[in-house]
């Protein structure tokens, strides 16, 4: 029901579920363990927690959407995860390069400058990059951002965006909660991100607002060591079984 209840959240806010979805299980830090088999293949899941309601840690654990998401595969593709290391974002893709990990989950959205570095899995969810600020801040979009404090995190597509759209003074965090202080604080005028994390915030914090429209659509995948092309097909056959046999809806 908990990842019902999202996606109808998502579809709310203008963003889909693409050609999966997901069943109730519940998510954690533990490692998934799948039917028992011979063929079980072990592997290193990466996740950055700085990211709900995709990715979070509460009270030791790692939960949200894409947590439980890489679990529901696993189990349906015969795969264990052994391990679920959390780092940094910008962390993710270097870790799948040099072997650290095999799979990364962060609401990684599919863009060709990292399917160089990596393969993507098919795309799981649309999204898209909305405009946080106060409410009496008077920006009412994209050009009222030009002389402005722009906060955002680090390496992600909204970095890219506002790089073209010509909004220079762009402080970069680490963690996005970090970015939400800086507006929260005083420190930057608004805050350009994925929307769903965007509107995430906002629920708990009245004195914000999201303004001017989506400013582009993207879409996220699951992140895989090029050196893998096996696993990234069980990850695309189990998310094409989870949108097959209505599993999200469960």
């Amino acid at each position: 029901m908990k990842k019902v209840m999202l996606w109808m959240s998502a579809v709310a806010m203008g963003a889909t579920l693409v050609g999966c979805g997901a069943n109730s299980g519940t998510a954690s830090n533990n490692a998934t363990t799948a039917a028992s088999s011979s063929a079980q293949q072990s592997i290193t899941v990466a996740a950055d927690t700085t990211f709900p309601p995709f990715e979070t840690e509460q009270s030791g654990q790692v939960t949200g959407f894409d947590i439980e998401l890489i679990n529901d595969i696993a189990k349906i593709e015969n795969l264990q995860i052994k391990n679920l290391q959390t780092m940094p974002f910008t962390g993710l893709i270097p870790a799948l390069q040099a072997g650290q990990v095999d799979v990364a989950v962060a609401g990684i959205t599919i863009k060709k400058t990292r399917m160089s570095a990596v393969d993507f899995s098919n795309a799981y969810y649309k999204s898209g990059i909305s405009i946080l600020t106060k409410t009496n801040s008077g920006i009412k979009g994209l050009n009222d951002l030009k002389g402005k404090i722009v906060a955002t995190k680090k390496g992600t597509s909204s970095v890219d965006l506002l790089t073209k759209s010509g909004i220079t003074n762009v402080k970069q965090f680490d963690t996005i909660d970090s970015a939400y202080s800086a507006l929260e604080s005083g420190g930057a005028d608004a805050v350009v991100f994925d929307n769903p994390v965007n509107i995430n915030f906002k629920k708990s914090h009245s004195d914000v607002t999201i303004v001017g429209g989506l400013l582009s659509g993207e879409y996220y995948g699951i992140a895989v060591n090029k050196q893998d092309p096996g696993l990234l097909n069980k990850i695309n056959d189990g998310l094409k079984k989870m949108q097959e046999n209505g599993q999200y809806m469960q």
